[in-house]
C-alpha cells in the first residue's frame, strides 16, 4: 500500500532538523571553550599598561606560584599547624633512636617542626635561650655544648668567646652536628657546660641526662631549661638528676619555664633506675 505523497519524508526531516540543532549547539559551546581559552591566556600574558589600574595587580607567568586567597593561606596555616603538632607529639613519644631515625630519612620533617616552633616561640613572653645566652655572655672561655640545639643561637651568638659544640637531629646550618644526643662524637671528660634548652623530648631524656655527665668534666655544669607544665613534681625530677651523678646549685621558674643549673660531682651510676612520669609530654592543643 502505497503512504500518502509527502509523508515519508517527514520523518527524516524532523531526525536531520534535530540533528542539525544538536551539532549547532556543540558547535557553539566548543566555540565557547576556545573563546574563554583565549581569554584567559590573553589575561595571563598580558603585559600592564602603564597609570593604568589594572597594572597594579601583578601578572603571573607560567613559572611563577599562584598566589592564594586569604582563606586558601588560612586553611595552609592550619594545615601547617596541624603538621607541627603531629610532629611535635612524635618527638615526645617516641625514642631519641626513632626520631633521630625518621628525621634522617625525611630532614623536611625537622625544618617543618622548627617552623612550627619558630611561630609558637614568638609568642612567648620570654625565651629561656637568652637567659642561657646572657648567663655565659659574663664567662671567660670555656667550652660548652649544647645538646638538642635547633637553630643553634648559642654558636651563633658566643662562637668568637666561647668553643661552642651544637647538636640536634639535622643540621640546621653549617654549626650543628647531627646526631642522637644520647650519642655525641664528644670525648668523656672534654666539655665545661652543657646545656639542655627544651631539649629533653622523647621517652629516653634520661640517656641525653647520662650523656651529659660523660661529655662533662667533675666540676662542669649542667643547664637546664623547661617547660613548667613539663615537670609534675620538681623535687622528684631534681632527685632524678642527681642521682645521675649531679648537685643542685640554683632553681628558678617563671610562668612558662623552670631553669636548673647543676654541677657534675660524680659519674652516673652504670646502671638507671626508671622513674616514670618525671617529665610529661609537650603536647600542643588543637585550635
Amino acid at each position: 500500500m502505497k503512504q500518502p505523497k509527502g509523508e515519508s519524508s517527514a520523518p527524516k526531516d524532523r531526525v536531520s532538523g534535530d540533528q542539525s540543532k544538536v551539532s549547532k549547539k556543540a558547535l557553539k559551546l566548543q566555540r565557547l571553550k576556545e573563546l574563554l581559552a583565549s581569554k584567559q591566556a590573553q589575561k595571563l600574558h598580558a603585559e600592564p599598561r602603564a597609570n593604568d589600574k589594572a597594572s597594579k595587580i601583578t601578572v603571573r607567568s607560567a613559572g611563577q606560584p599562584k598566589q592564594l586567597t586569604a582563606m586558601q593561606k588560612e586553611m595552609q596555616k592550619k594545615l601547617s599547624g596541624a603538621r607541627f603538632r603531629w610532629i611535635n607529639e612524635a618527638m615526645y613519644t617516641e625514642t631519641g633512636a626513632h626520631t633521630y631515625a625518621m628525621v634522617q630519612a625525611d630532614p623536611e620533617i625537622f625544618a617543618e617542626y622548627h617552623r612550627g616552633f619558630a611561630e609558637q616561640a614568638r609568642r612567648w613572653p620570654e625565651n629561656p635561650i637568652d637567659a642561657i645566652i646572657a648567663q655565659l655572655r659574663e664567662r671567660s672561655r670555656v667550652v660548652v655544648a649544647d645538646l638538642g640545639c635547633g637553630e643553634a643561637r648559642l654558636a651563633a651568638e658566643l662562637g668568637t668567646q666561647h668553643a661552642v659544640h651544637s647538636f640536634d637531629l639535622v643540621a640546621h646550618n653549617e654549626h650543628v652536628t647531627a646526631c642522637n644526643i644520647a650519642n655525641v662524637p664528644l670525648d668523656a671528660g672534654s666539655v665545661d657546660v652543657a646545656v639542655f634548652c627544651l631539649a629533653l623530648m622523647g621517652t629516653d631524656f634520661m640517656q641525653f641526662i647520662r650523656e651529659a655527665n660523660r661529655i662533662l668534666r667533675v666540676g662542669g655544669e649542667l643547664k637546664i631549661a623547661e617547660v613548667v607544665s613539663r615537670v609534675a613534681d620538681v623535687d622528684a625530677f631534681v632527685g632524678a638528676l642527681e642521682e645521675q651523678g649531679f648537685r643542685l646549685d640554683r632553681r628558678r621558674a617563671s610562668k612558662m619555664f623552670i631553669m636548673l643549673d647543676l654541677t657534675k660531682i660524680s659519674k652516673h651510676p652504670a646502671k638507671l633506675r626508671a622513674v616514670p612520669g618525671l617529665l610529661k609530654p609537650c603536647i600542643y592543643k588543637r585550635r
